[in-house]
């Protein structure tokens, strides 16, 4: 009799050290997707310029969706975005070598005066141009000559700091990829 409570003895010696030790360590949930190369990205974001003024917004509407690695943001955004999770923020300050880059004073071409709608005639008016291949891309109109009209080619908001708040709202895994752990 005595051996079998000392064989008892031993077995719930051994047991309550392995029971604490499950009991302080709780099971690991799934770590949710960070965003990596080839992950769809859902975002909510305010785009501003470096003085304060909102640019462009979709708070309140659908988000923004695009997938990361794939040249679809500025280089400089996508970098910082990288890592981030569903429910982050983030205020991103990009200056403009890696946002639209600097203005360059000798982007521009003059164009025959009739080539251009009435009321477009009129310096600072903002049109969208198409090149060779079809592609559109924002103008200004710079000066207005006589027979010509001269056009800045540079994007808007080139030479511009911008300050862009970001909330990931979701993240989907590459396609075919298990998610990378946190831990």
């Amino acid at each position: 009799m005595i051996r079998a409570h000392q064989i008892l003895a031993v077995m719930l010696s051994l047991a309550a050290p392995i029971a604490a030790a499950a009991q302080a360590t709780p099971a690991t949930a799934p770590a949710a997707p960070a965003i990596e190369k080839g992950s769809t990205v859902q975002l909510e974001y305010t785009l501003k310029d470096d003085a304060g003024a909102v640019l462009d917004s979709n708070k309140g509407q659908s988000p923004f969706t695009y997938t990361q690695g794939e040249a679809q943001l500025m280089p400089g955004l996508e970098k910082q975005l990288d890592g981030m999770h569903v429910g982050e923020e983030k205020k991103v300050v990009l200056p403009p070598e890696e946002a639209y880059g600097r203005a360059d004073p000798g982007a521009q071409t003059e164009v025959a005066r009739d080539l251009l709608p009435p009321e477009a005639l009129t310096v600072g008016a903002r049109l969208m141009a198409r090149n060779s291949t079809g592609e559109q891309r924002p103008v200004m109109v710079k000066e207005i000559k006589e027979k010509t009209v001269v056009l800045d080619l540079n994007h808007p908001l080139a030479g511009k700091t911008l300050v862009f708040e970001v909330k990931v709202l979701g993240v989907e895994p590459p396609k075919g990829a298990e998610p990378k752990s946190t831990n």
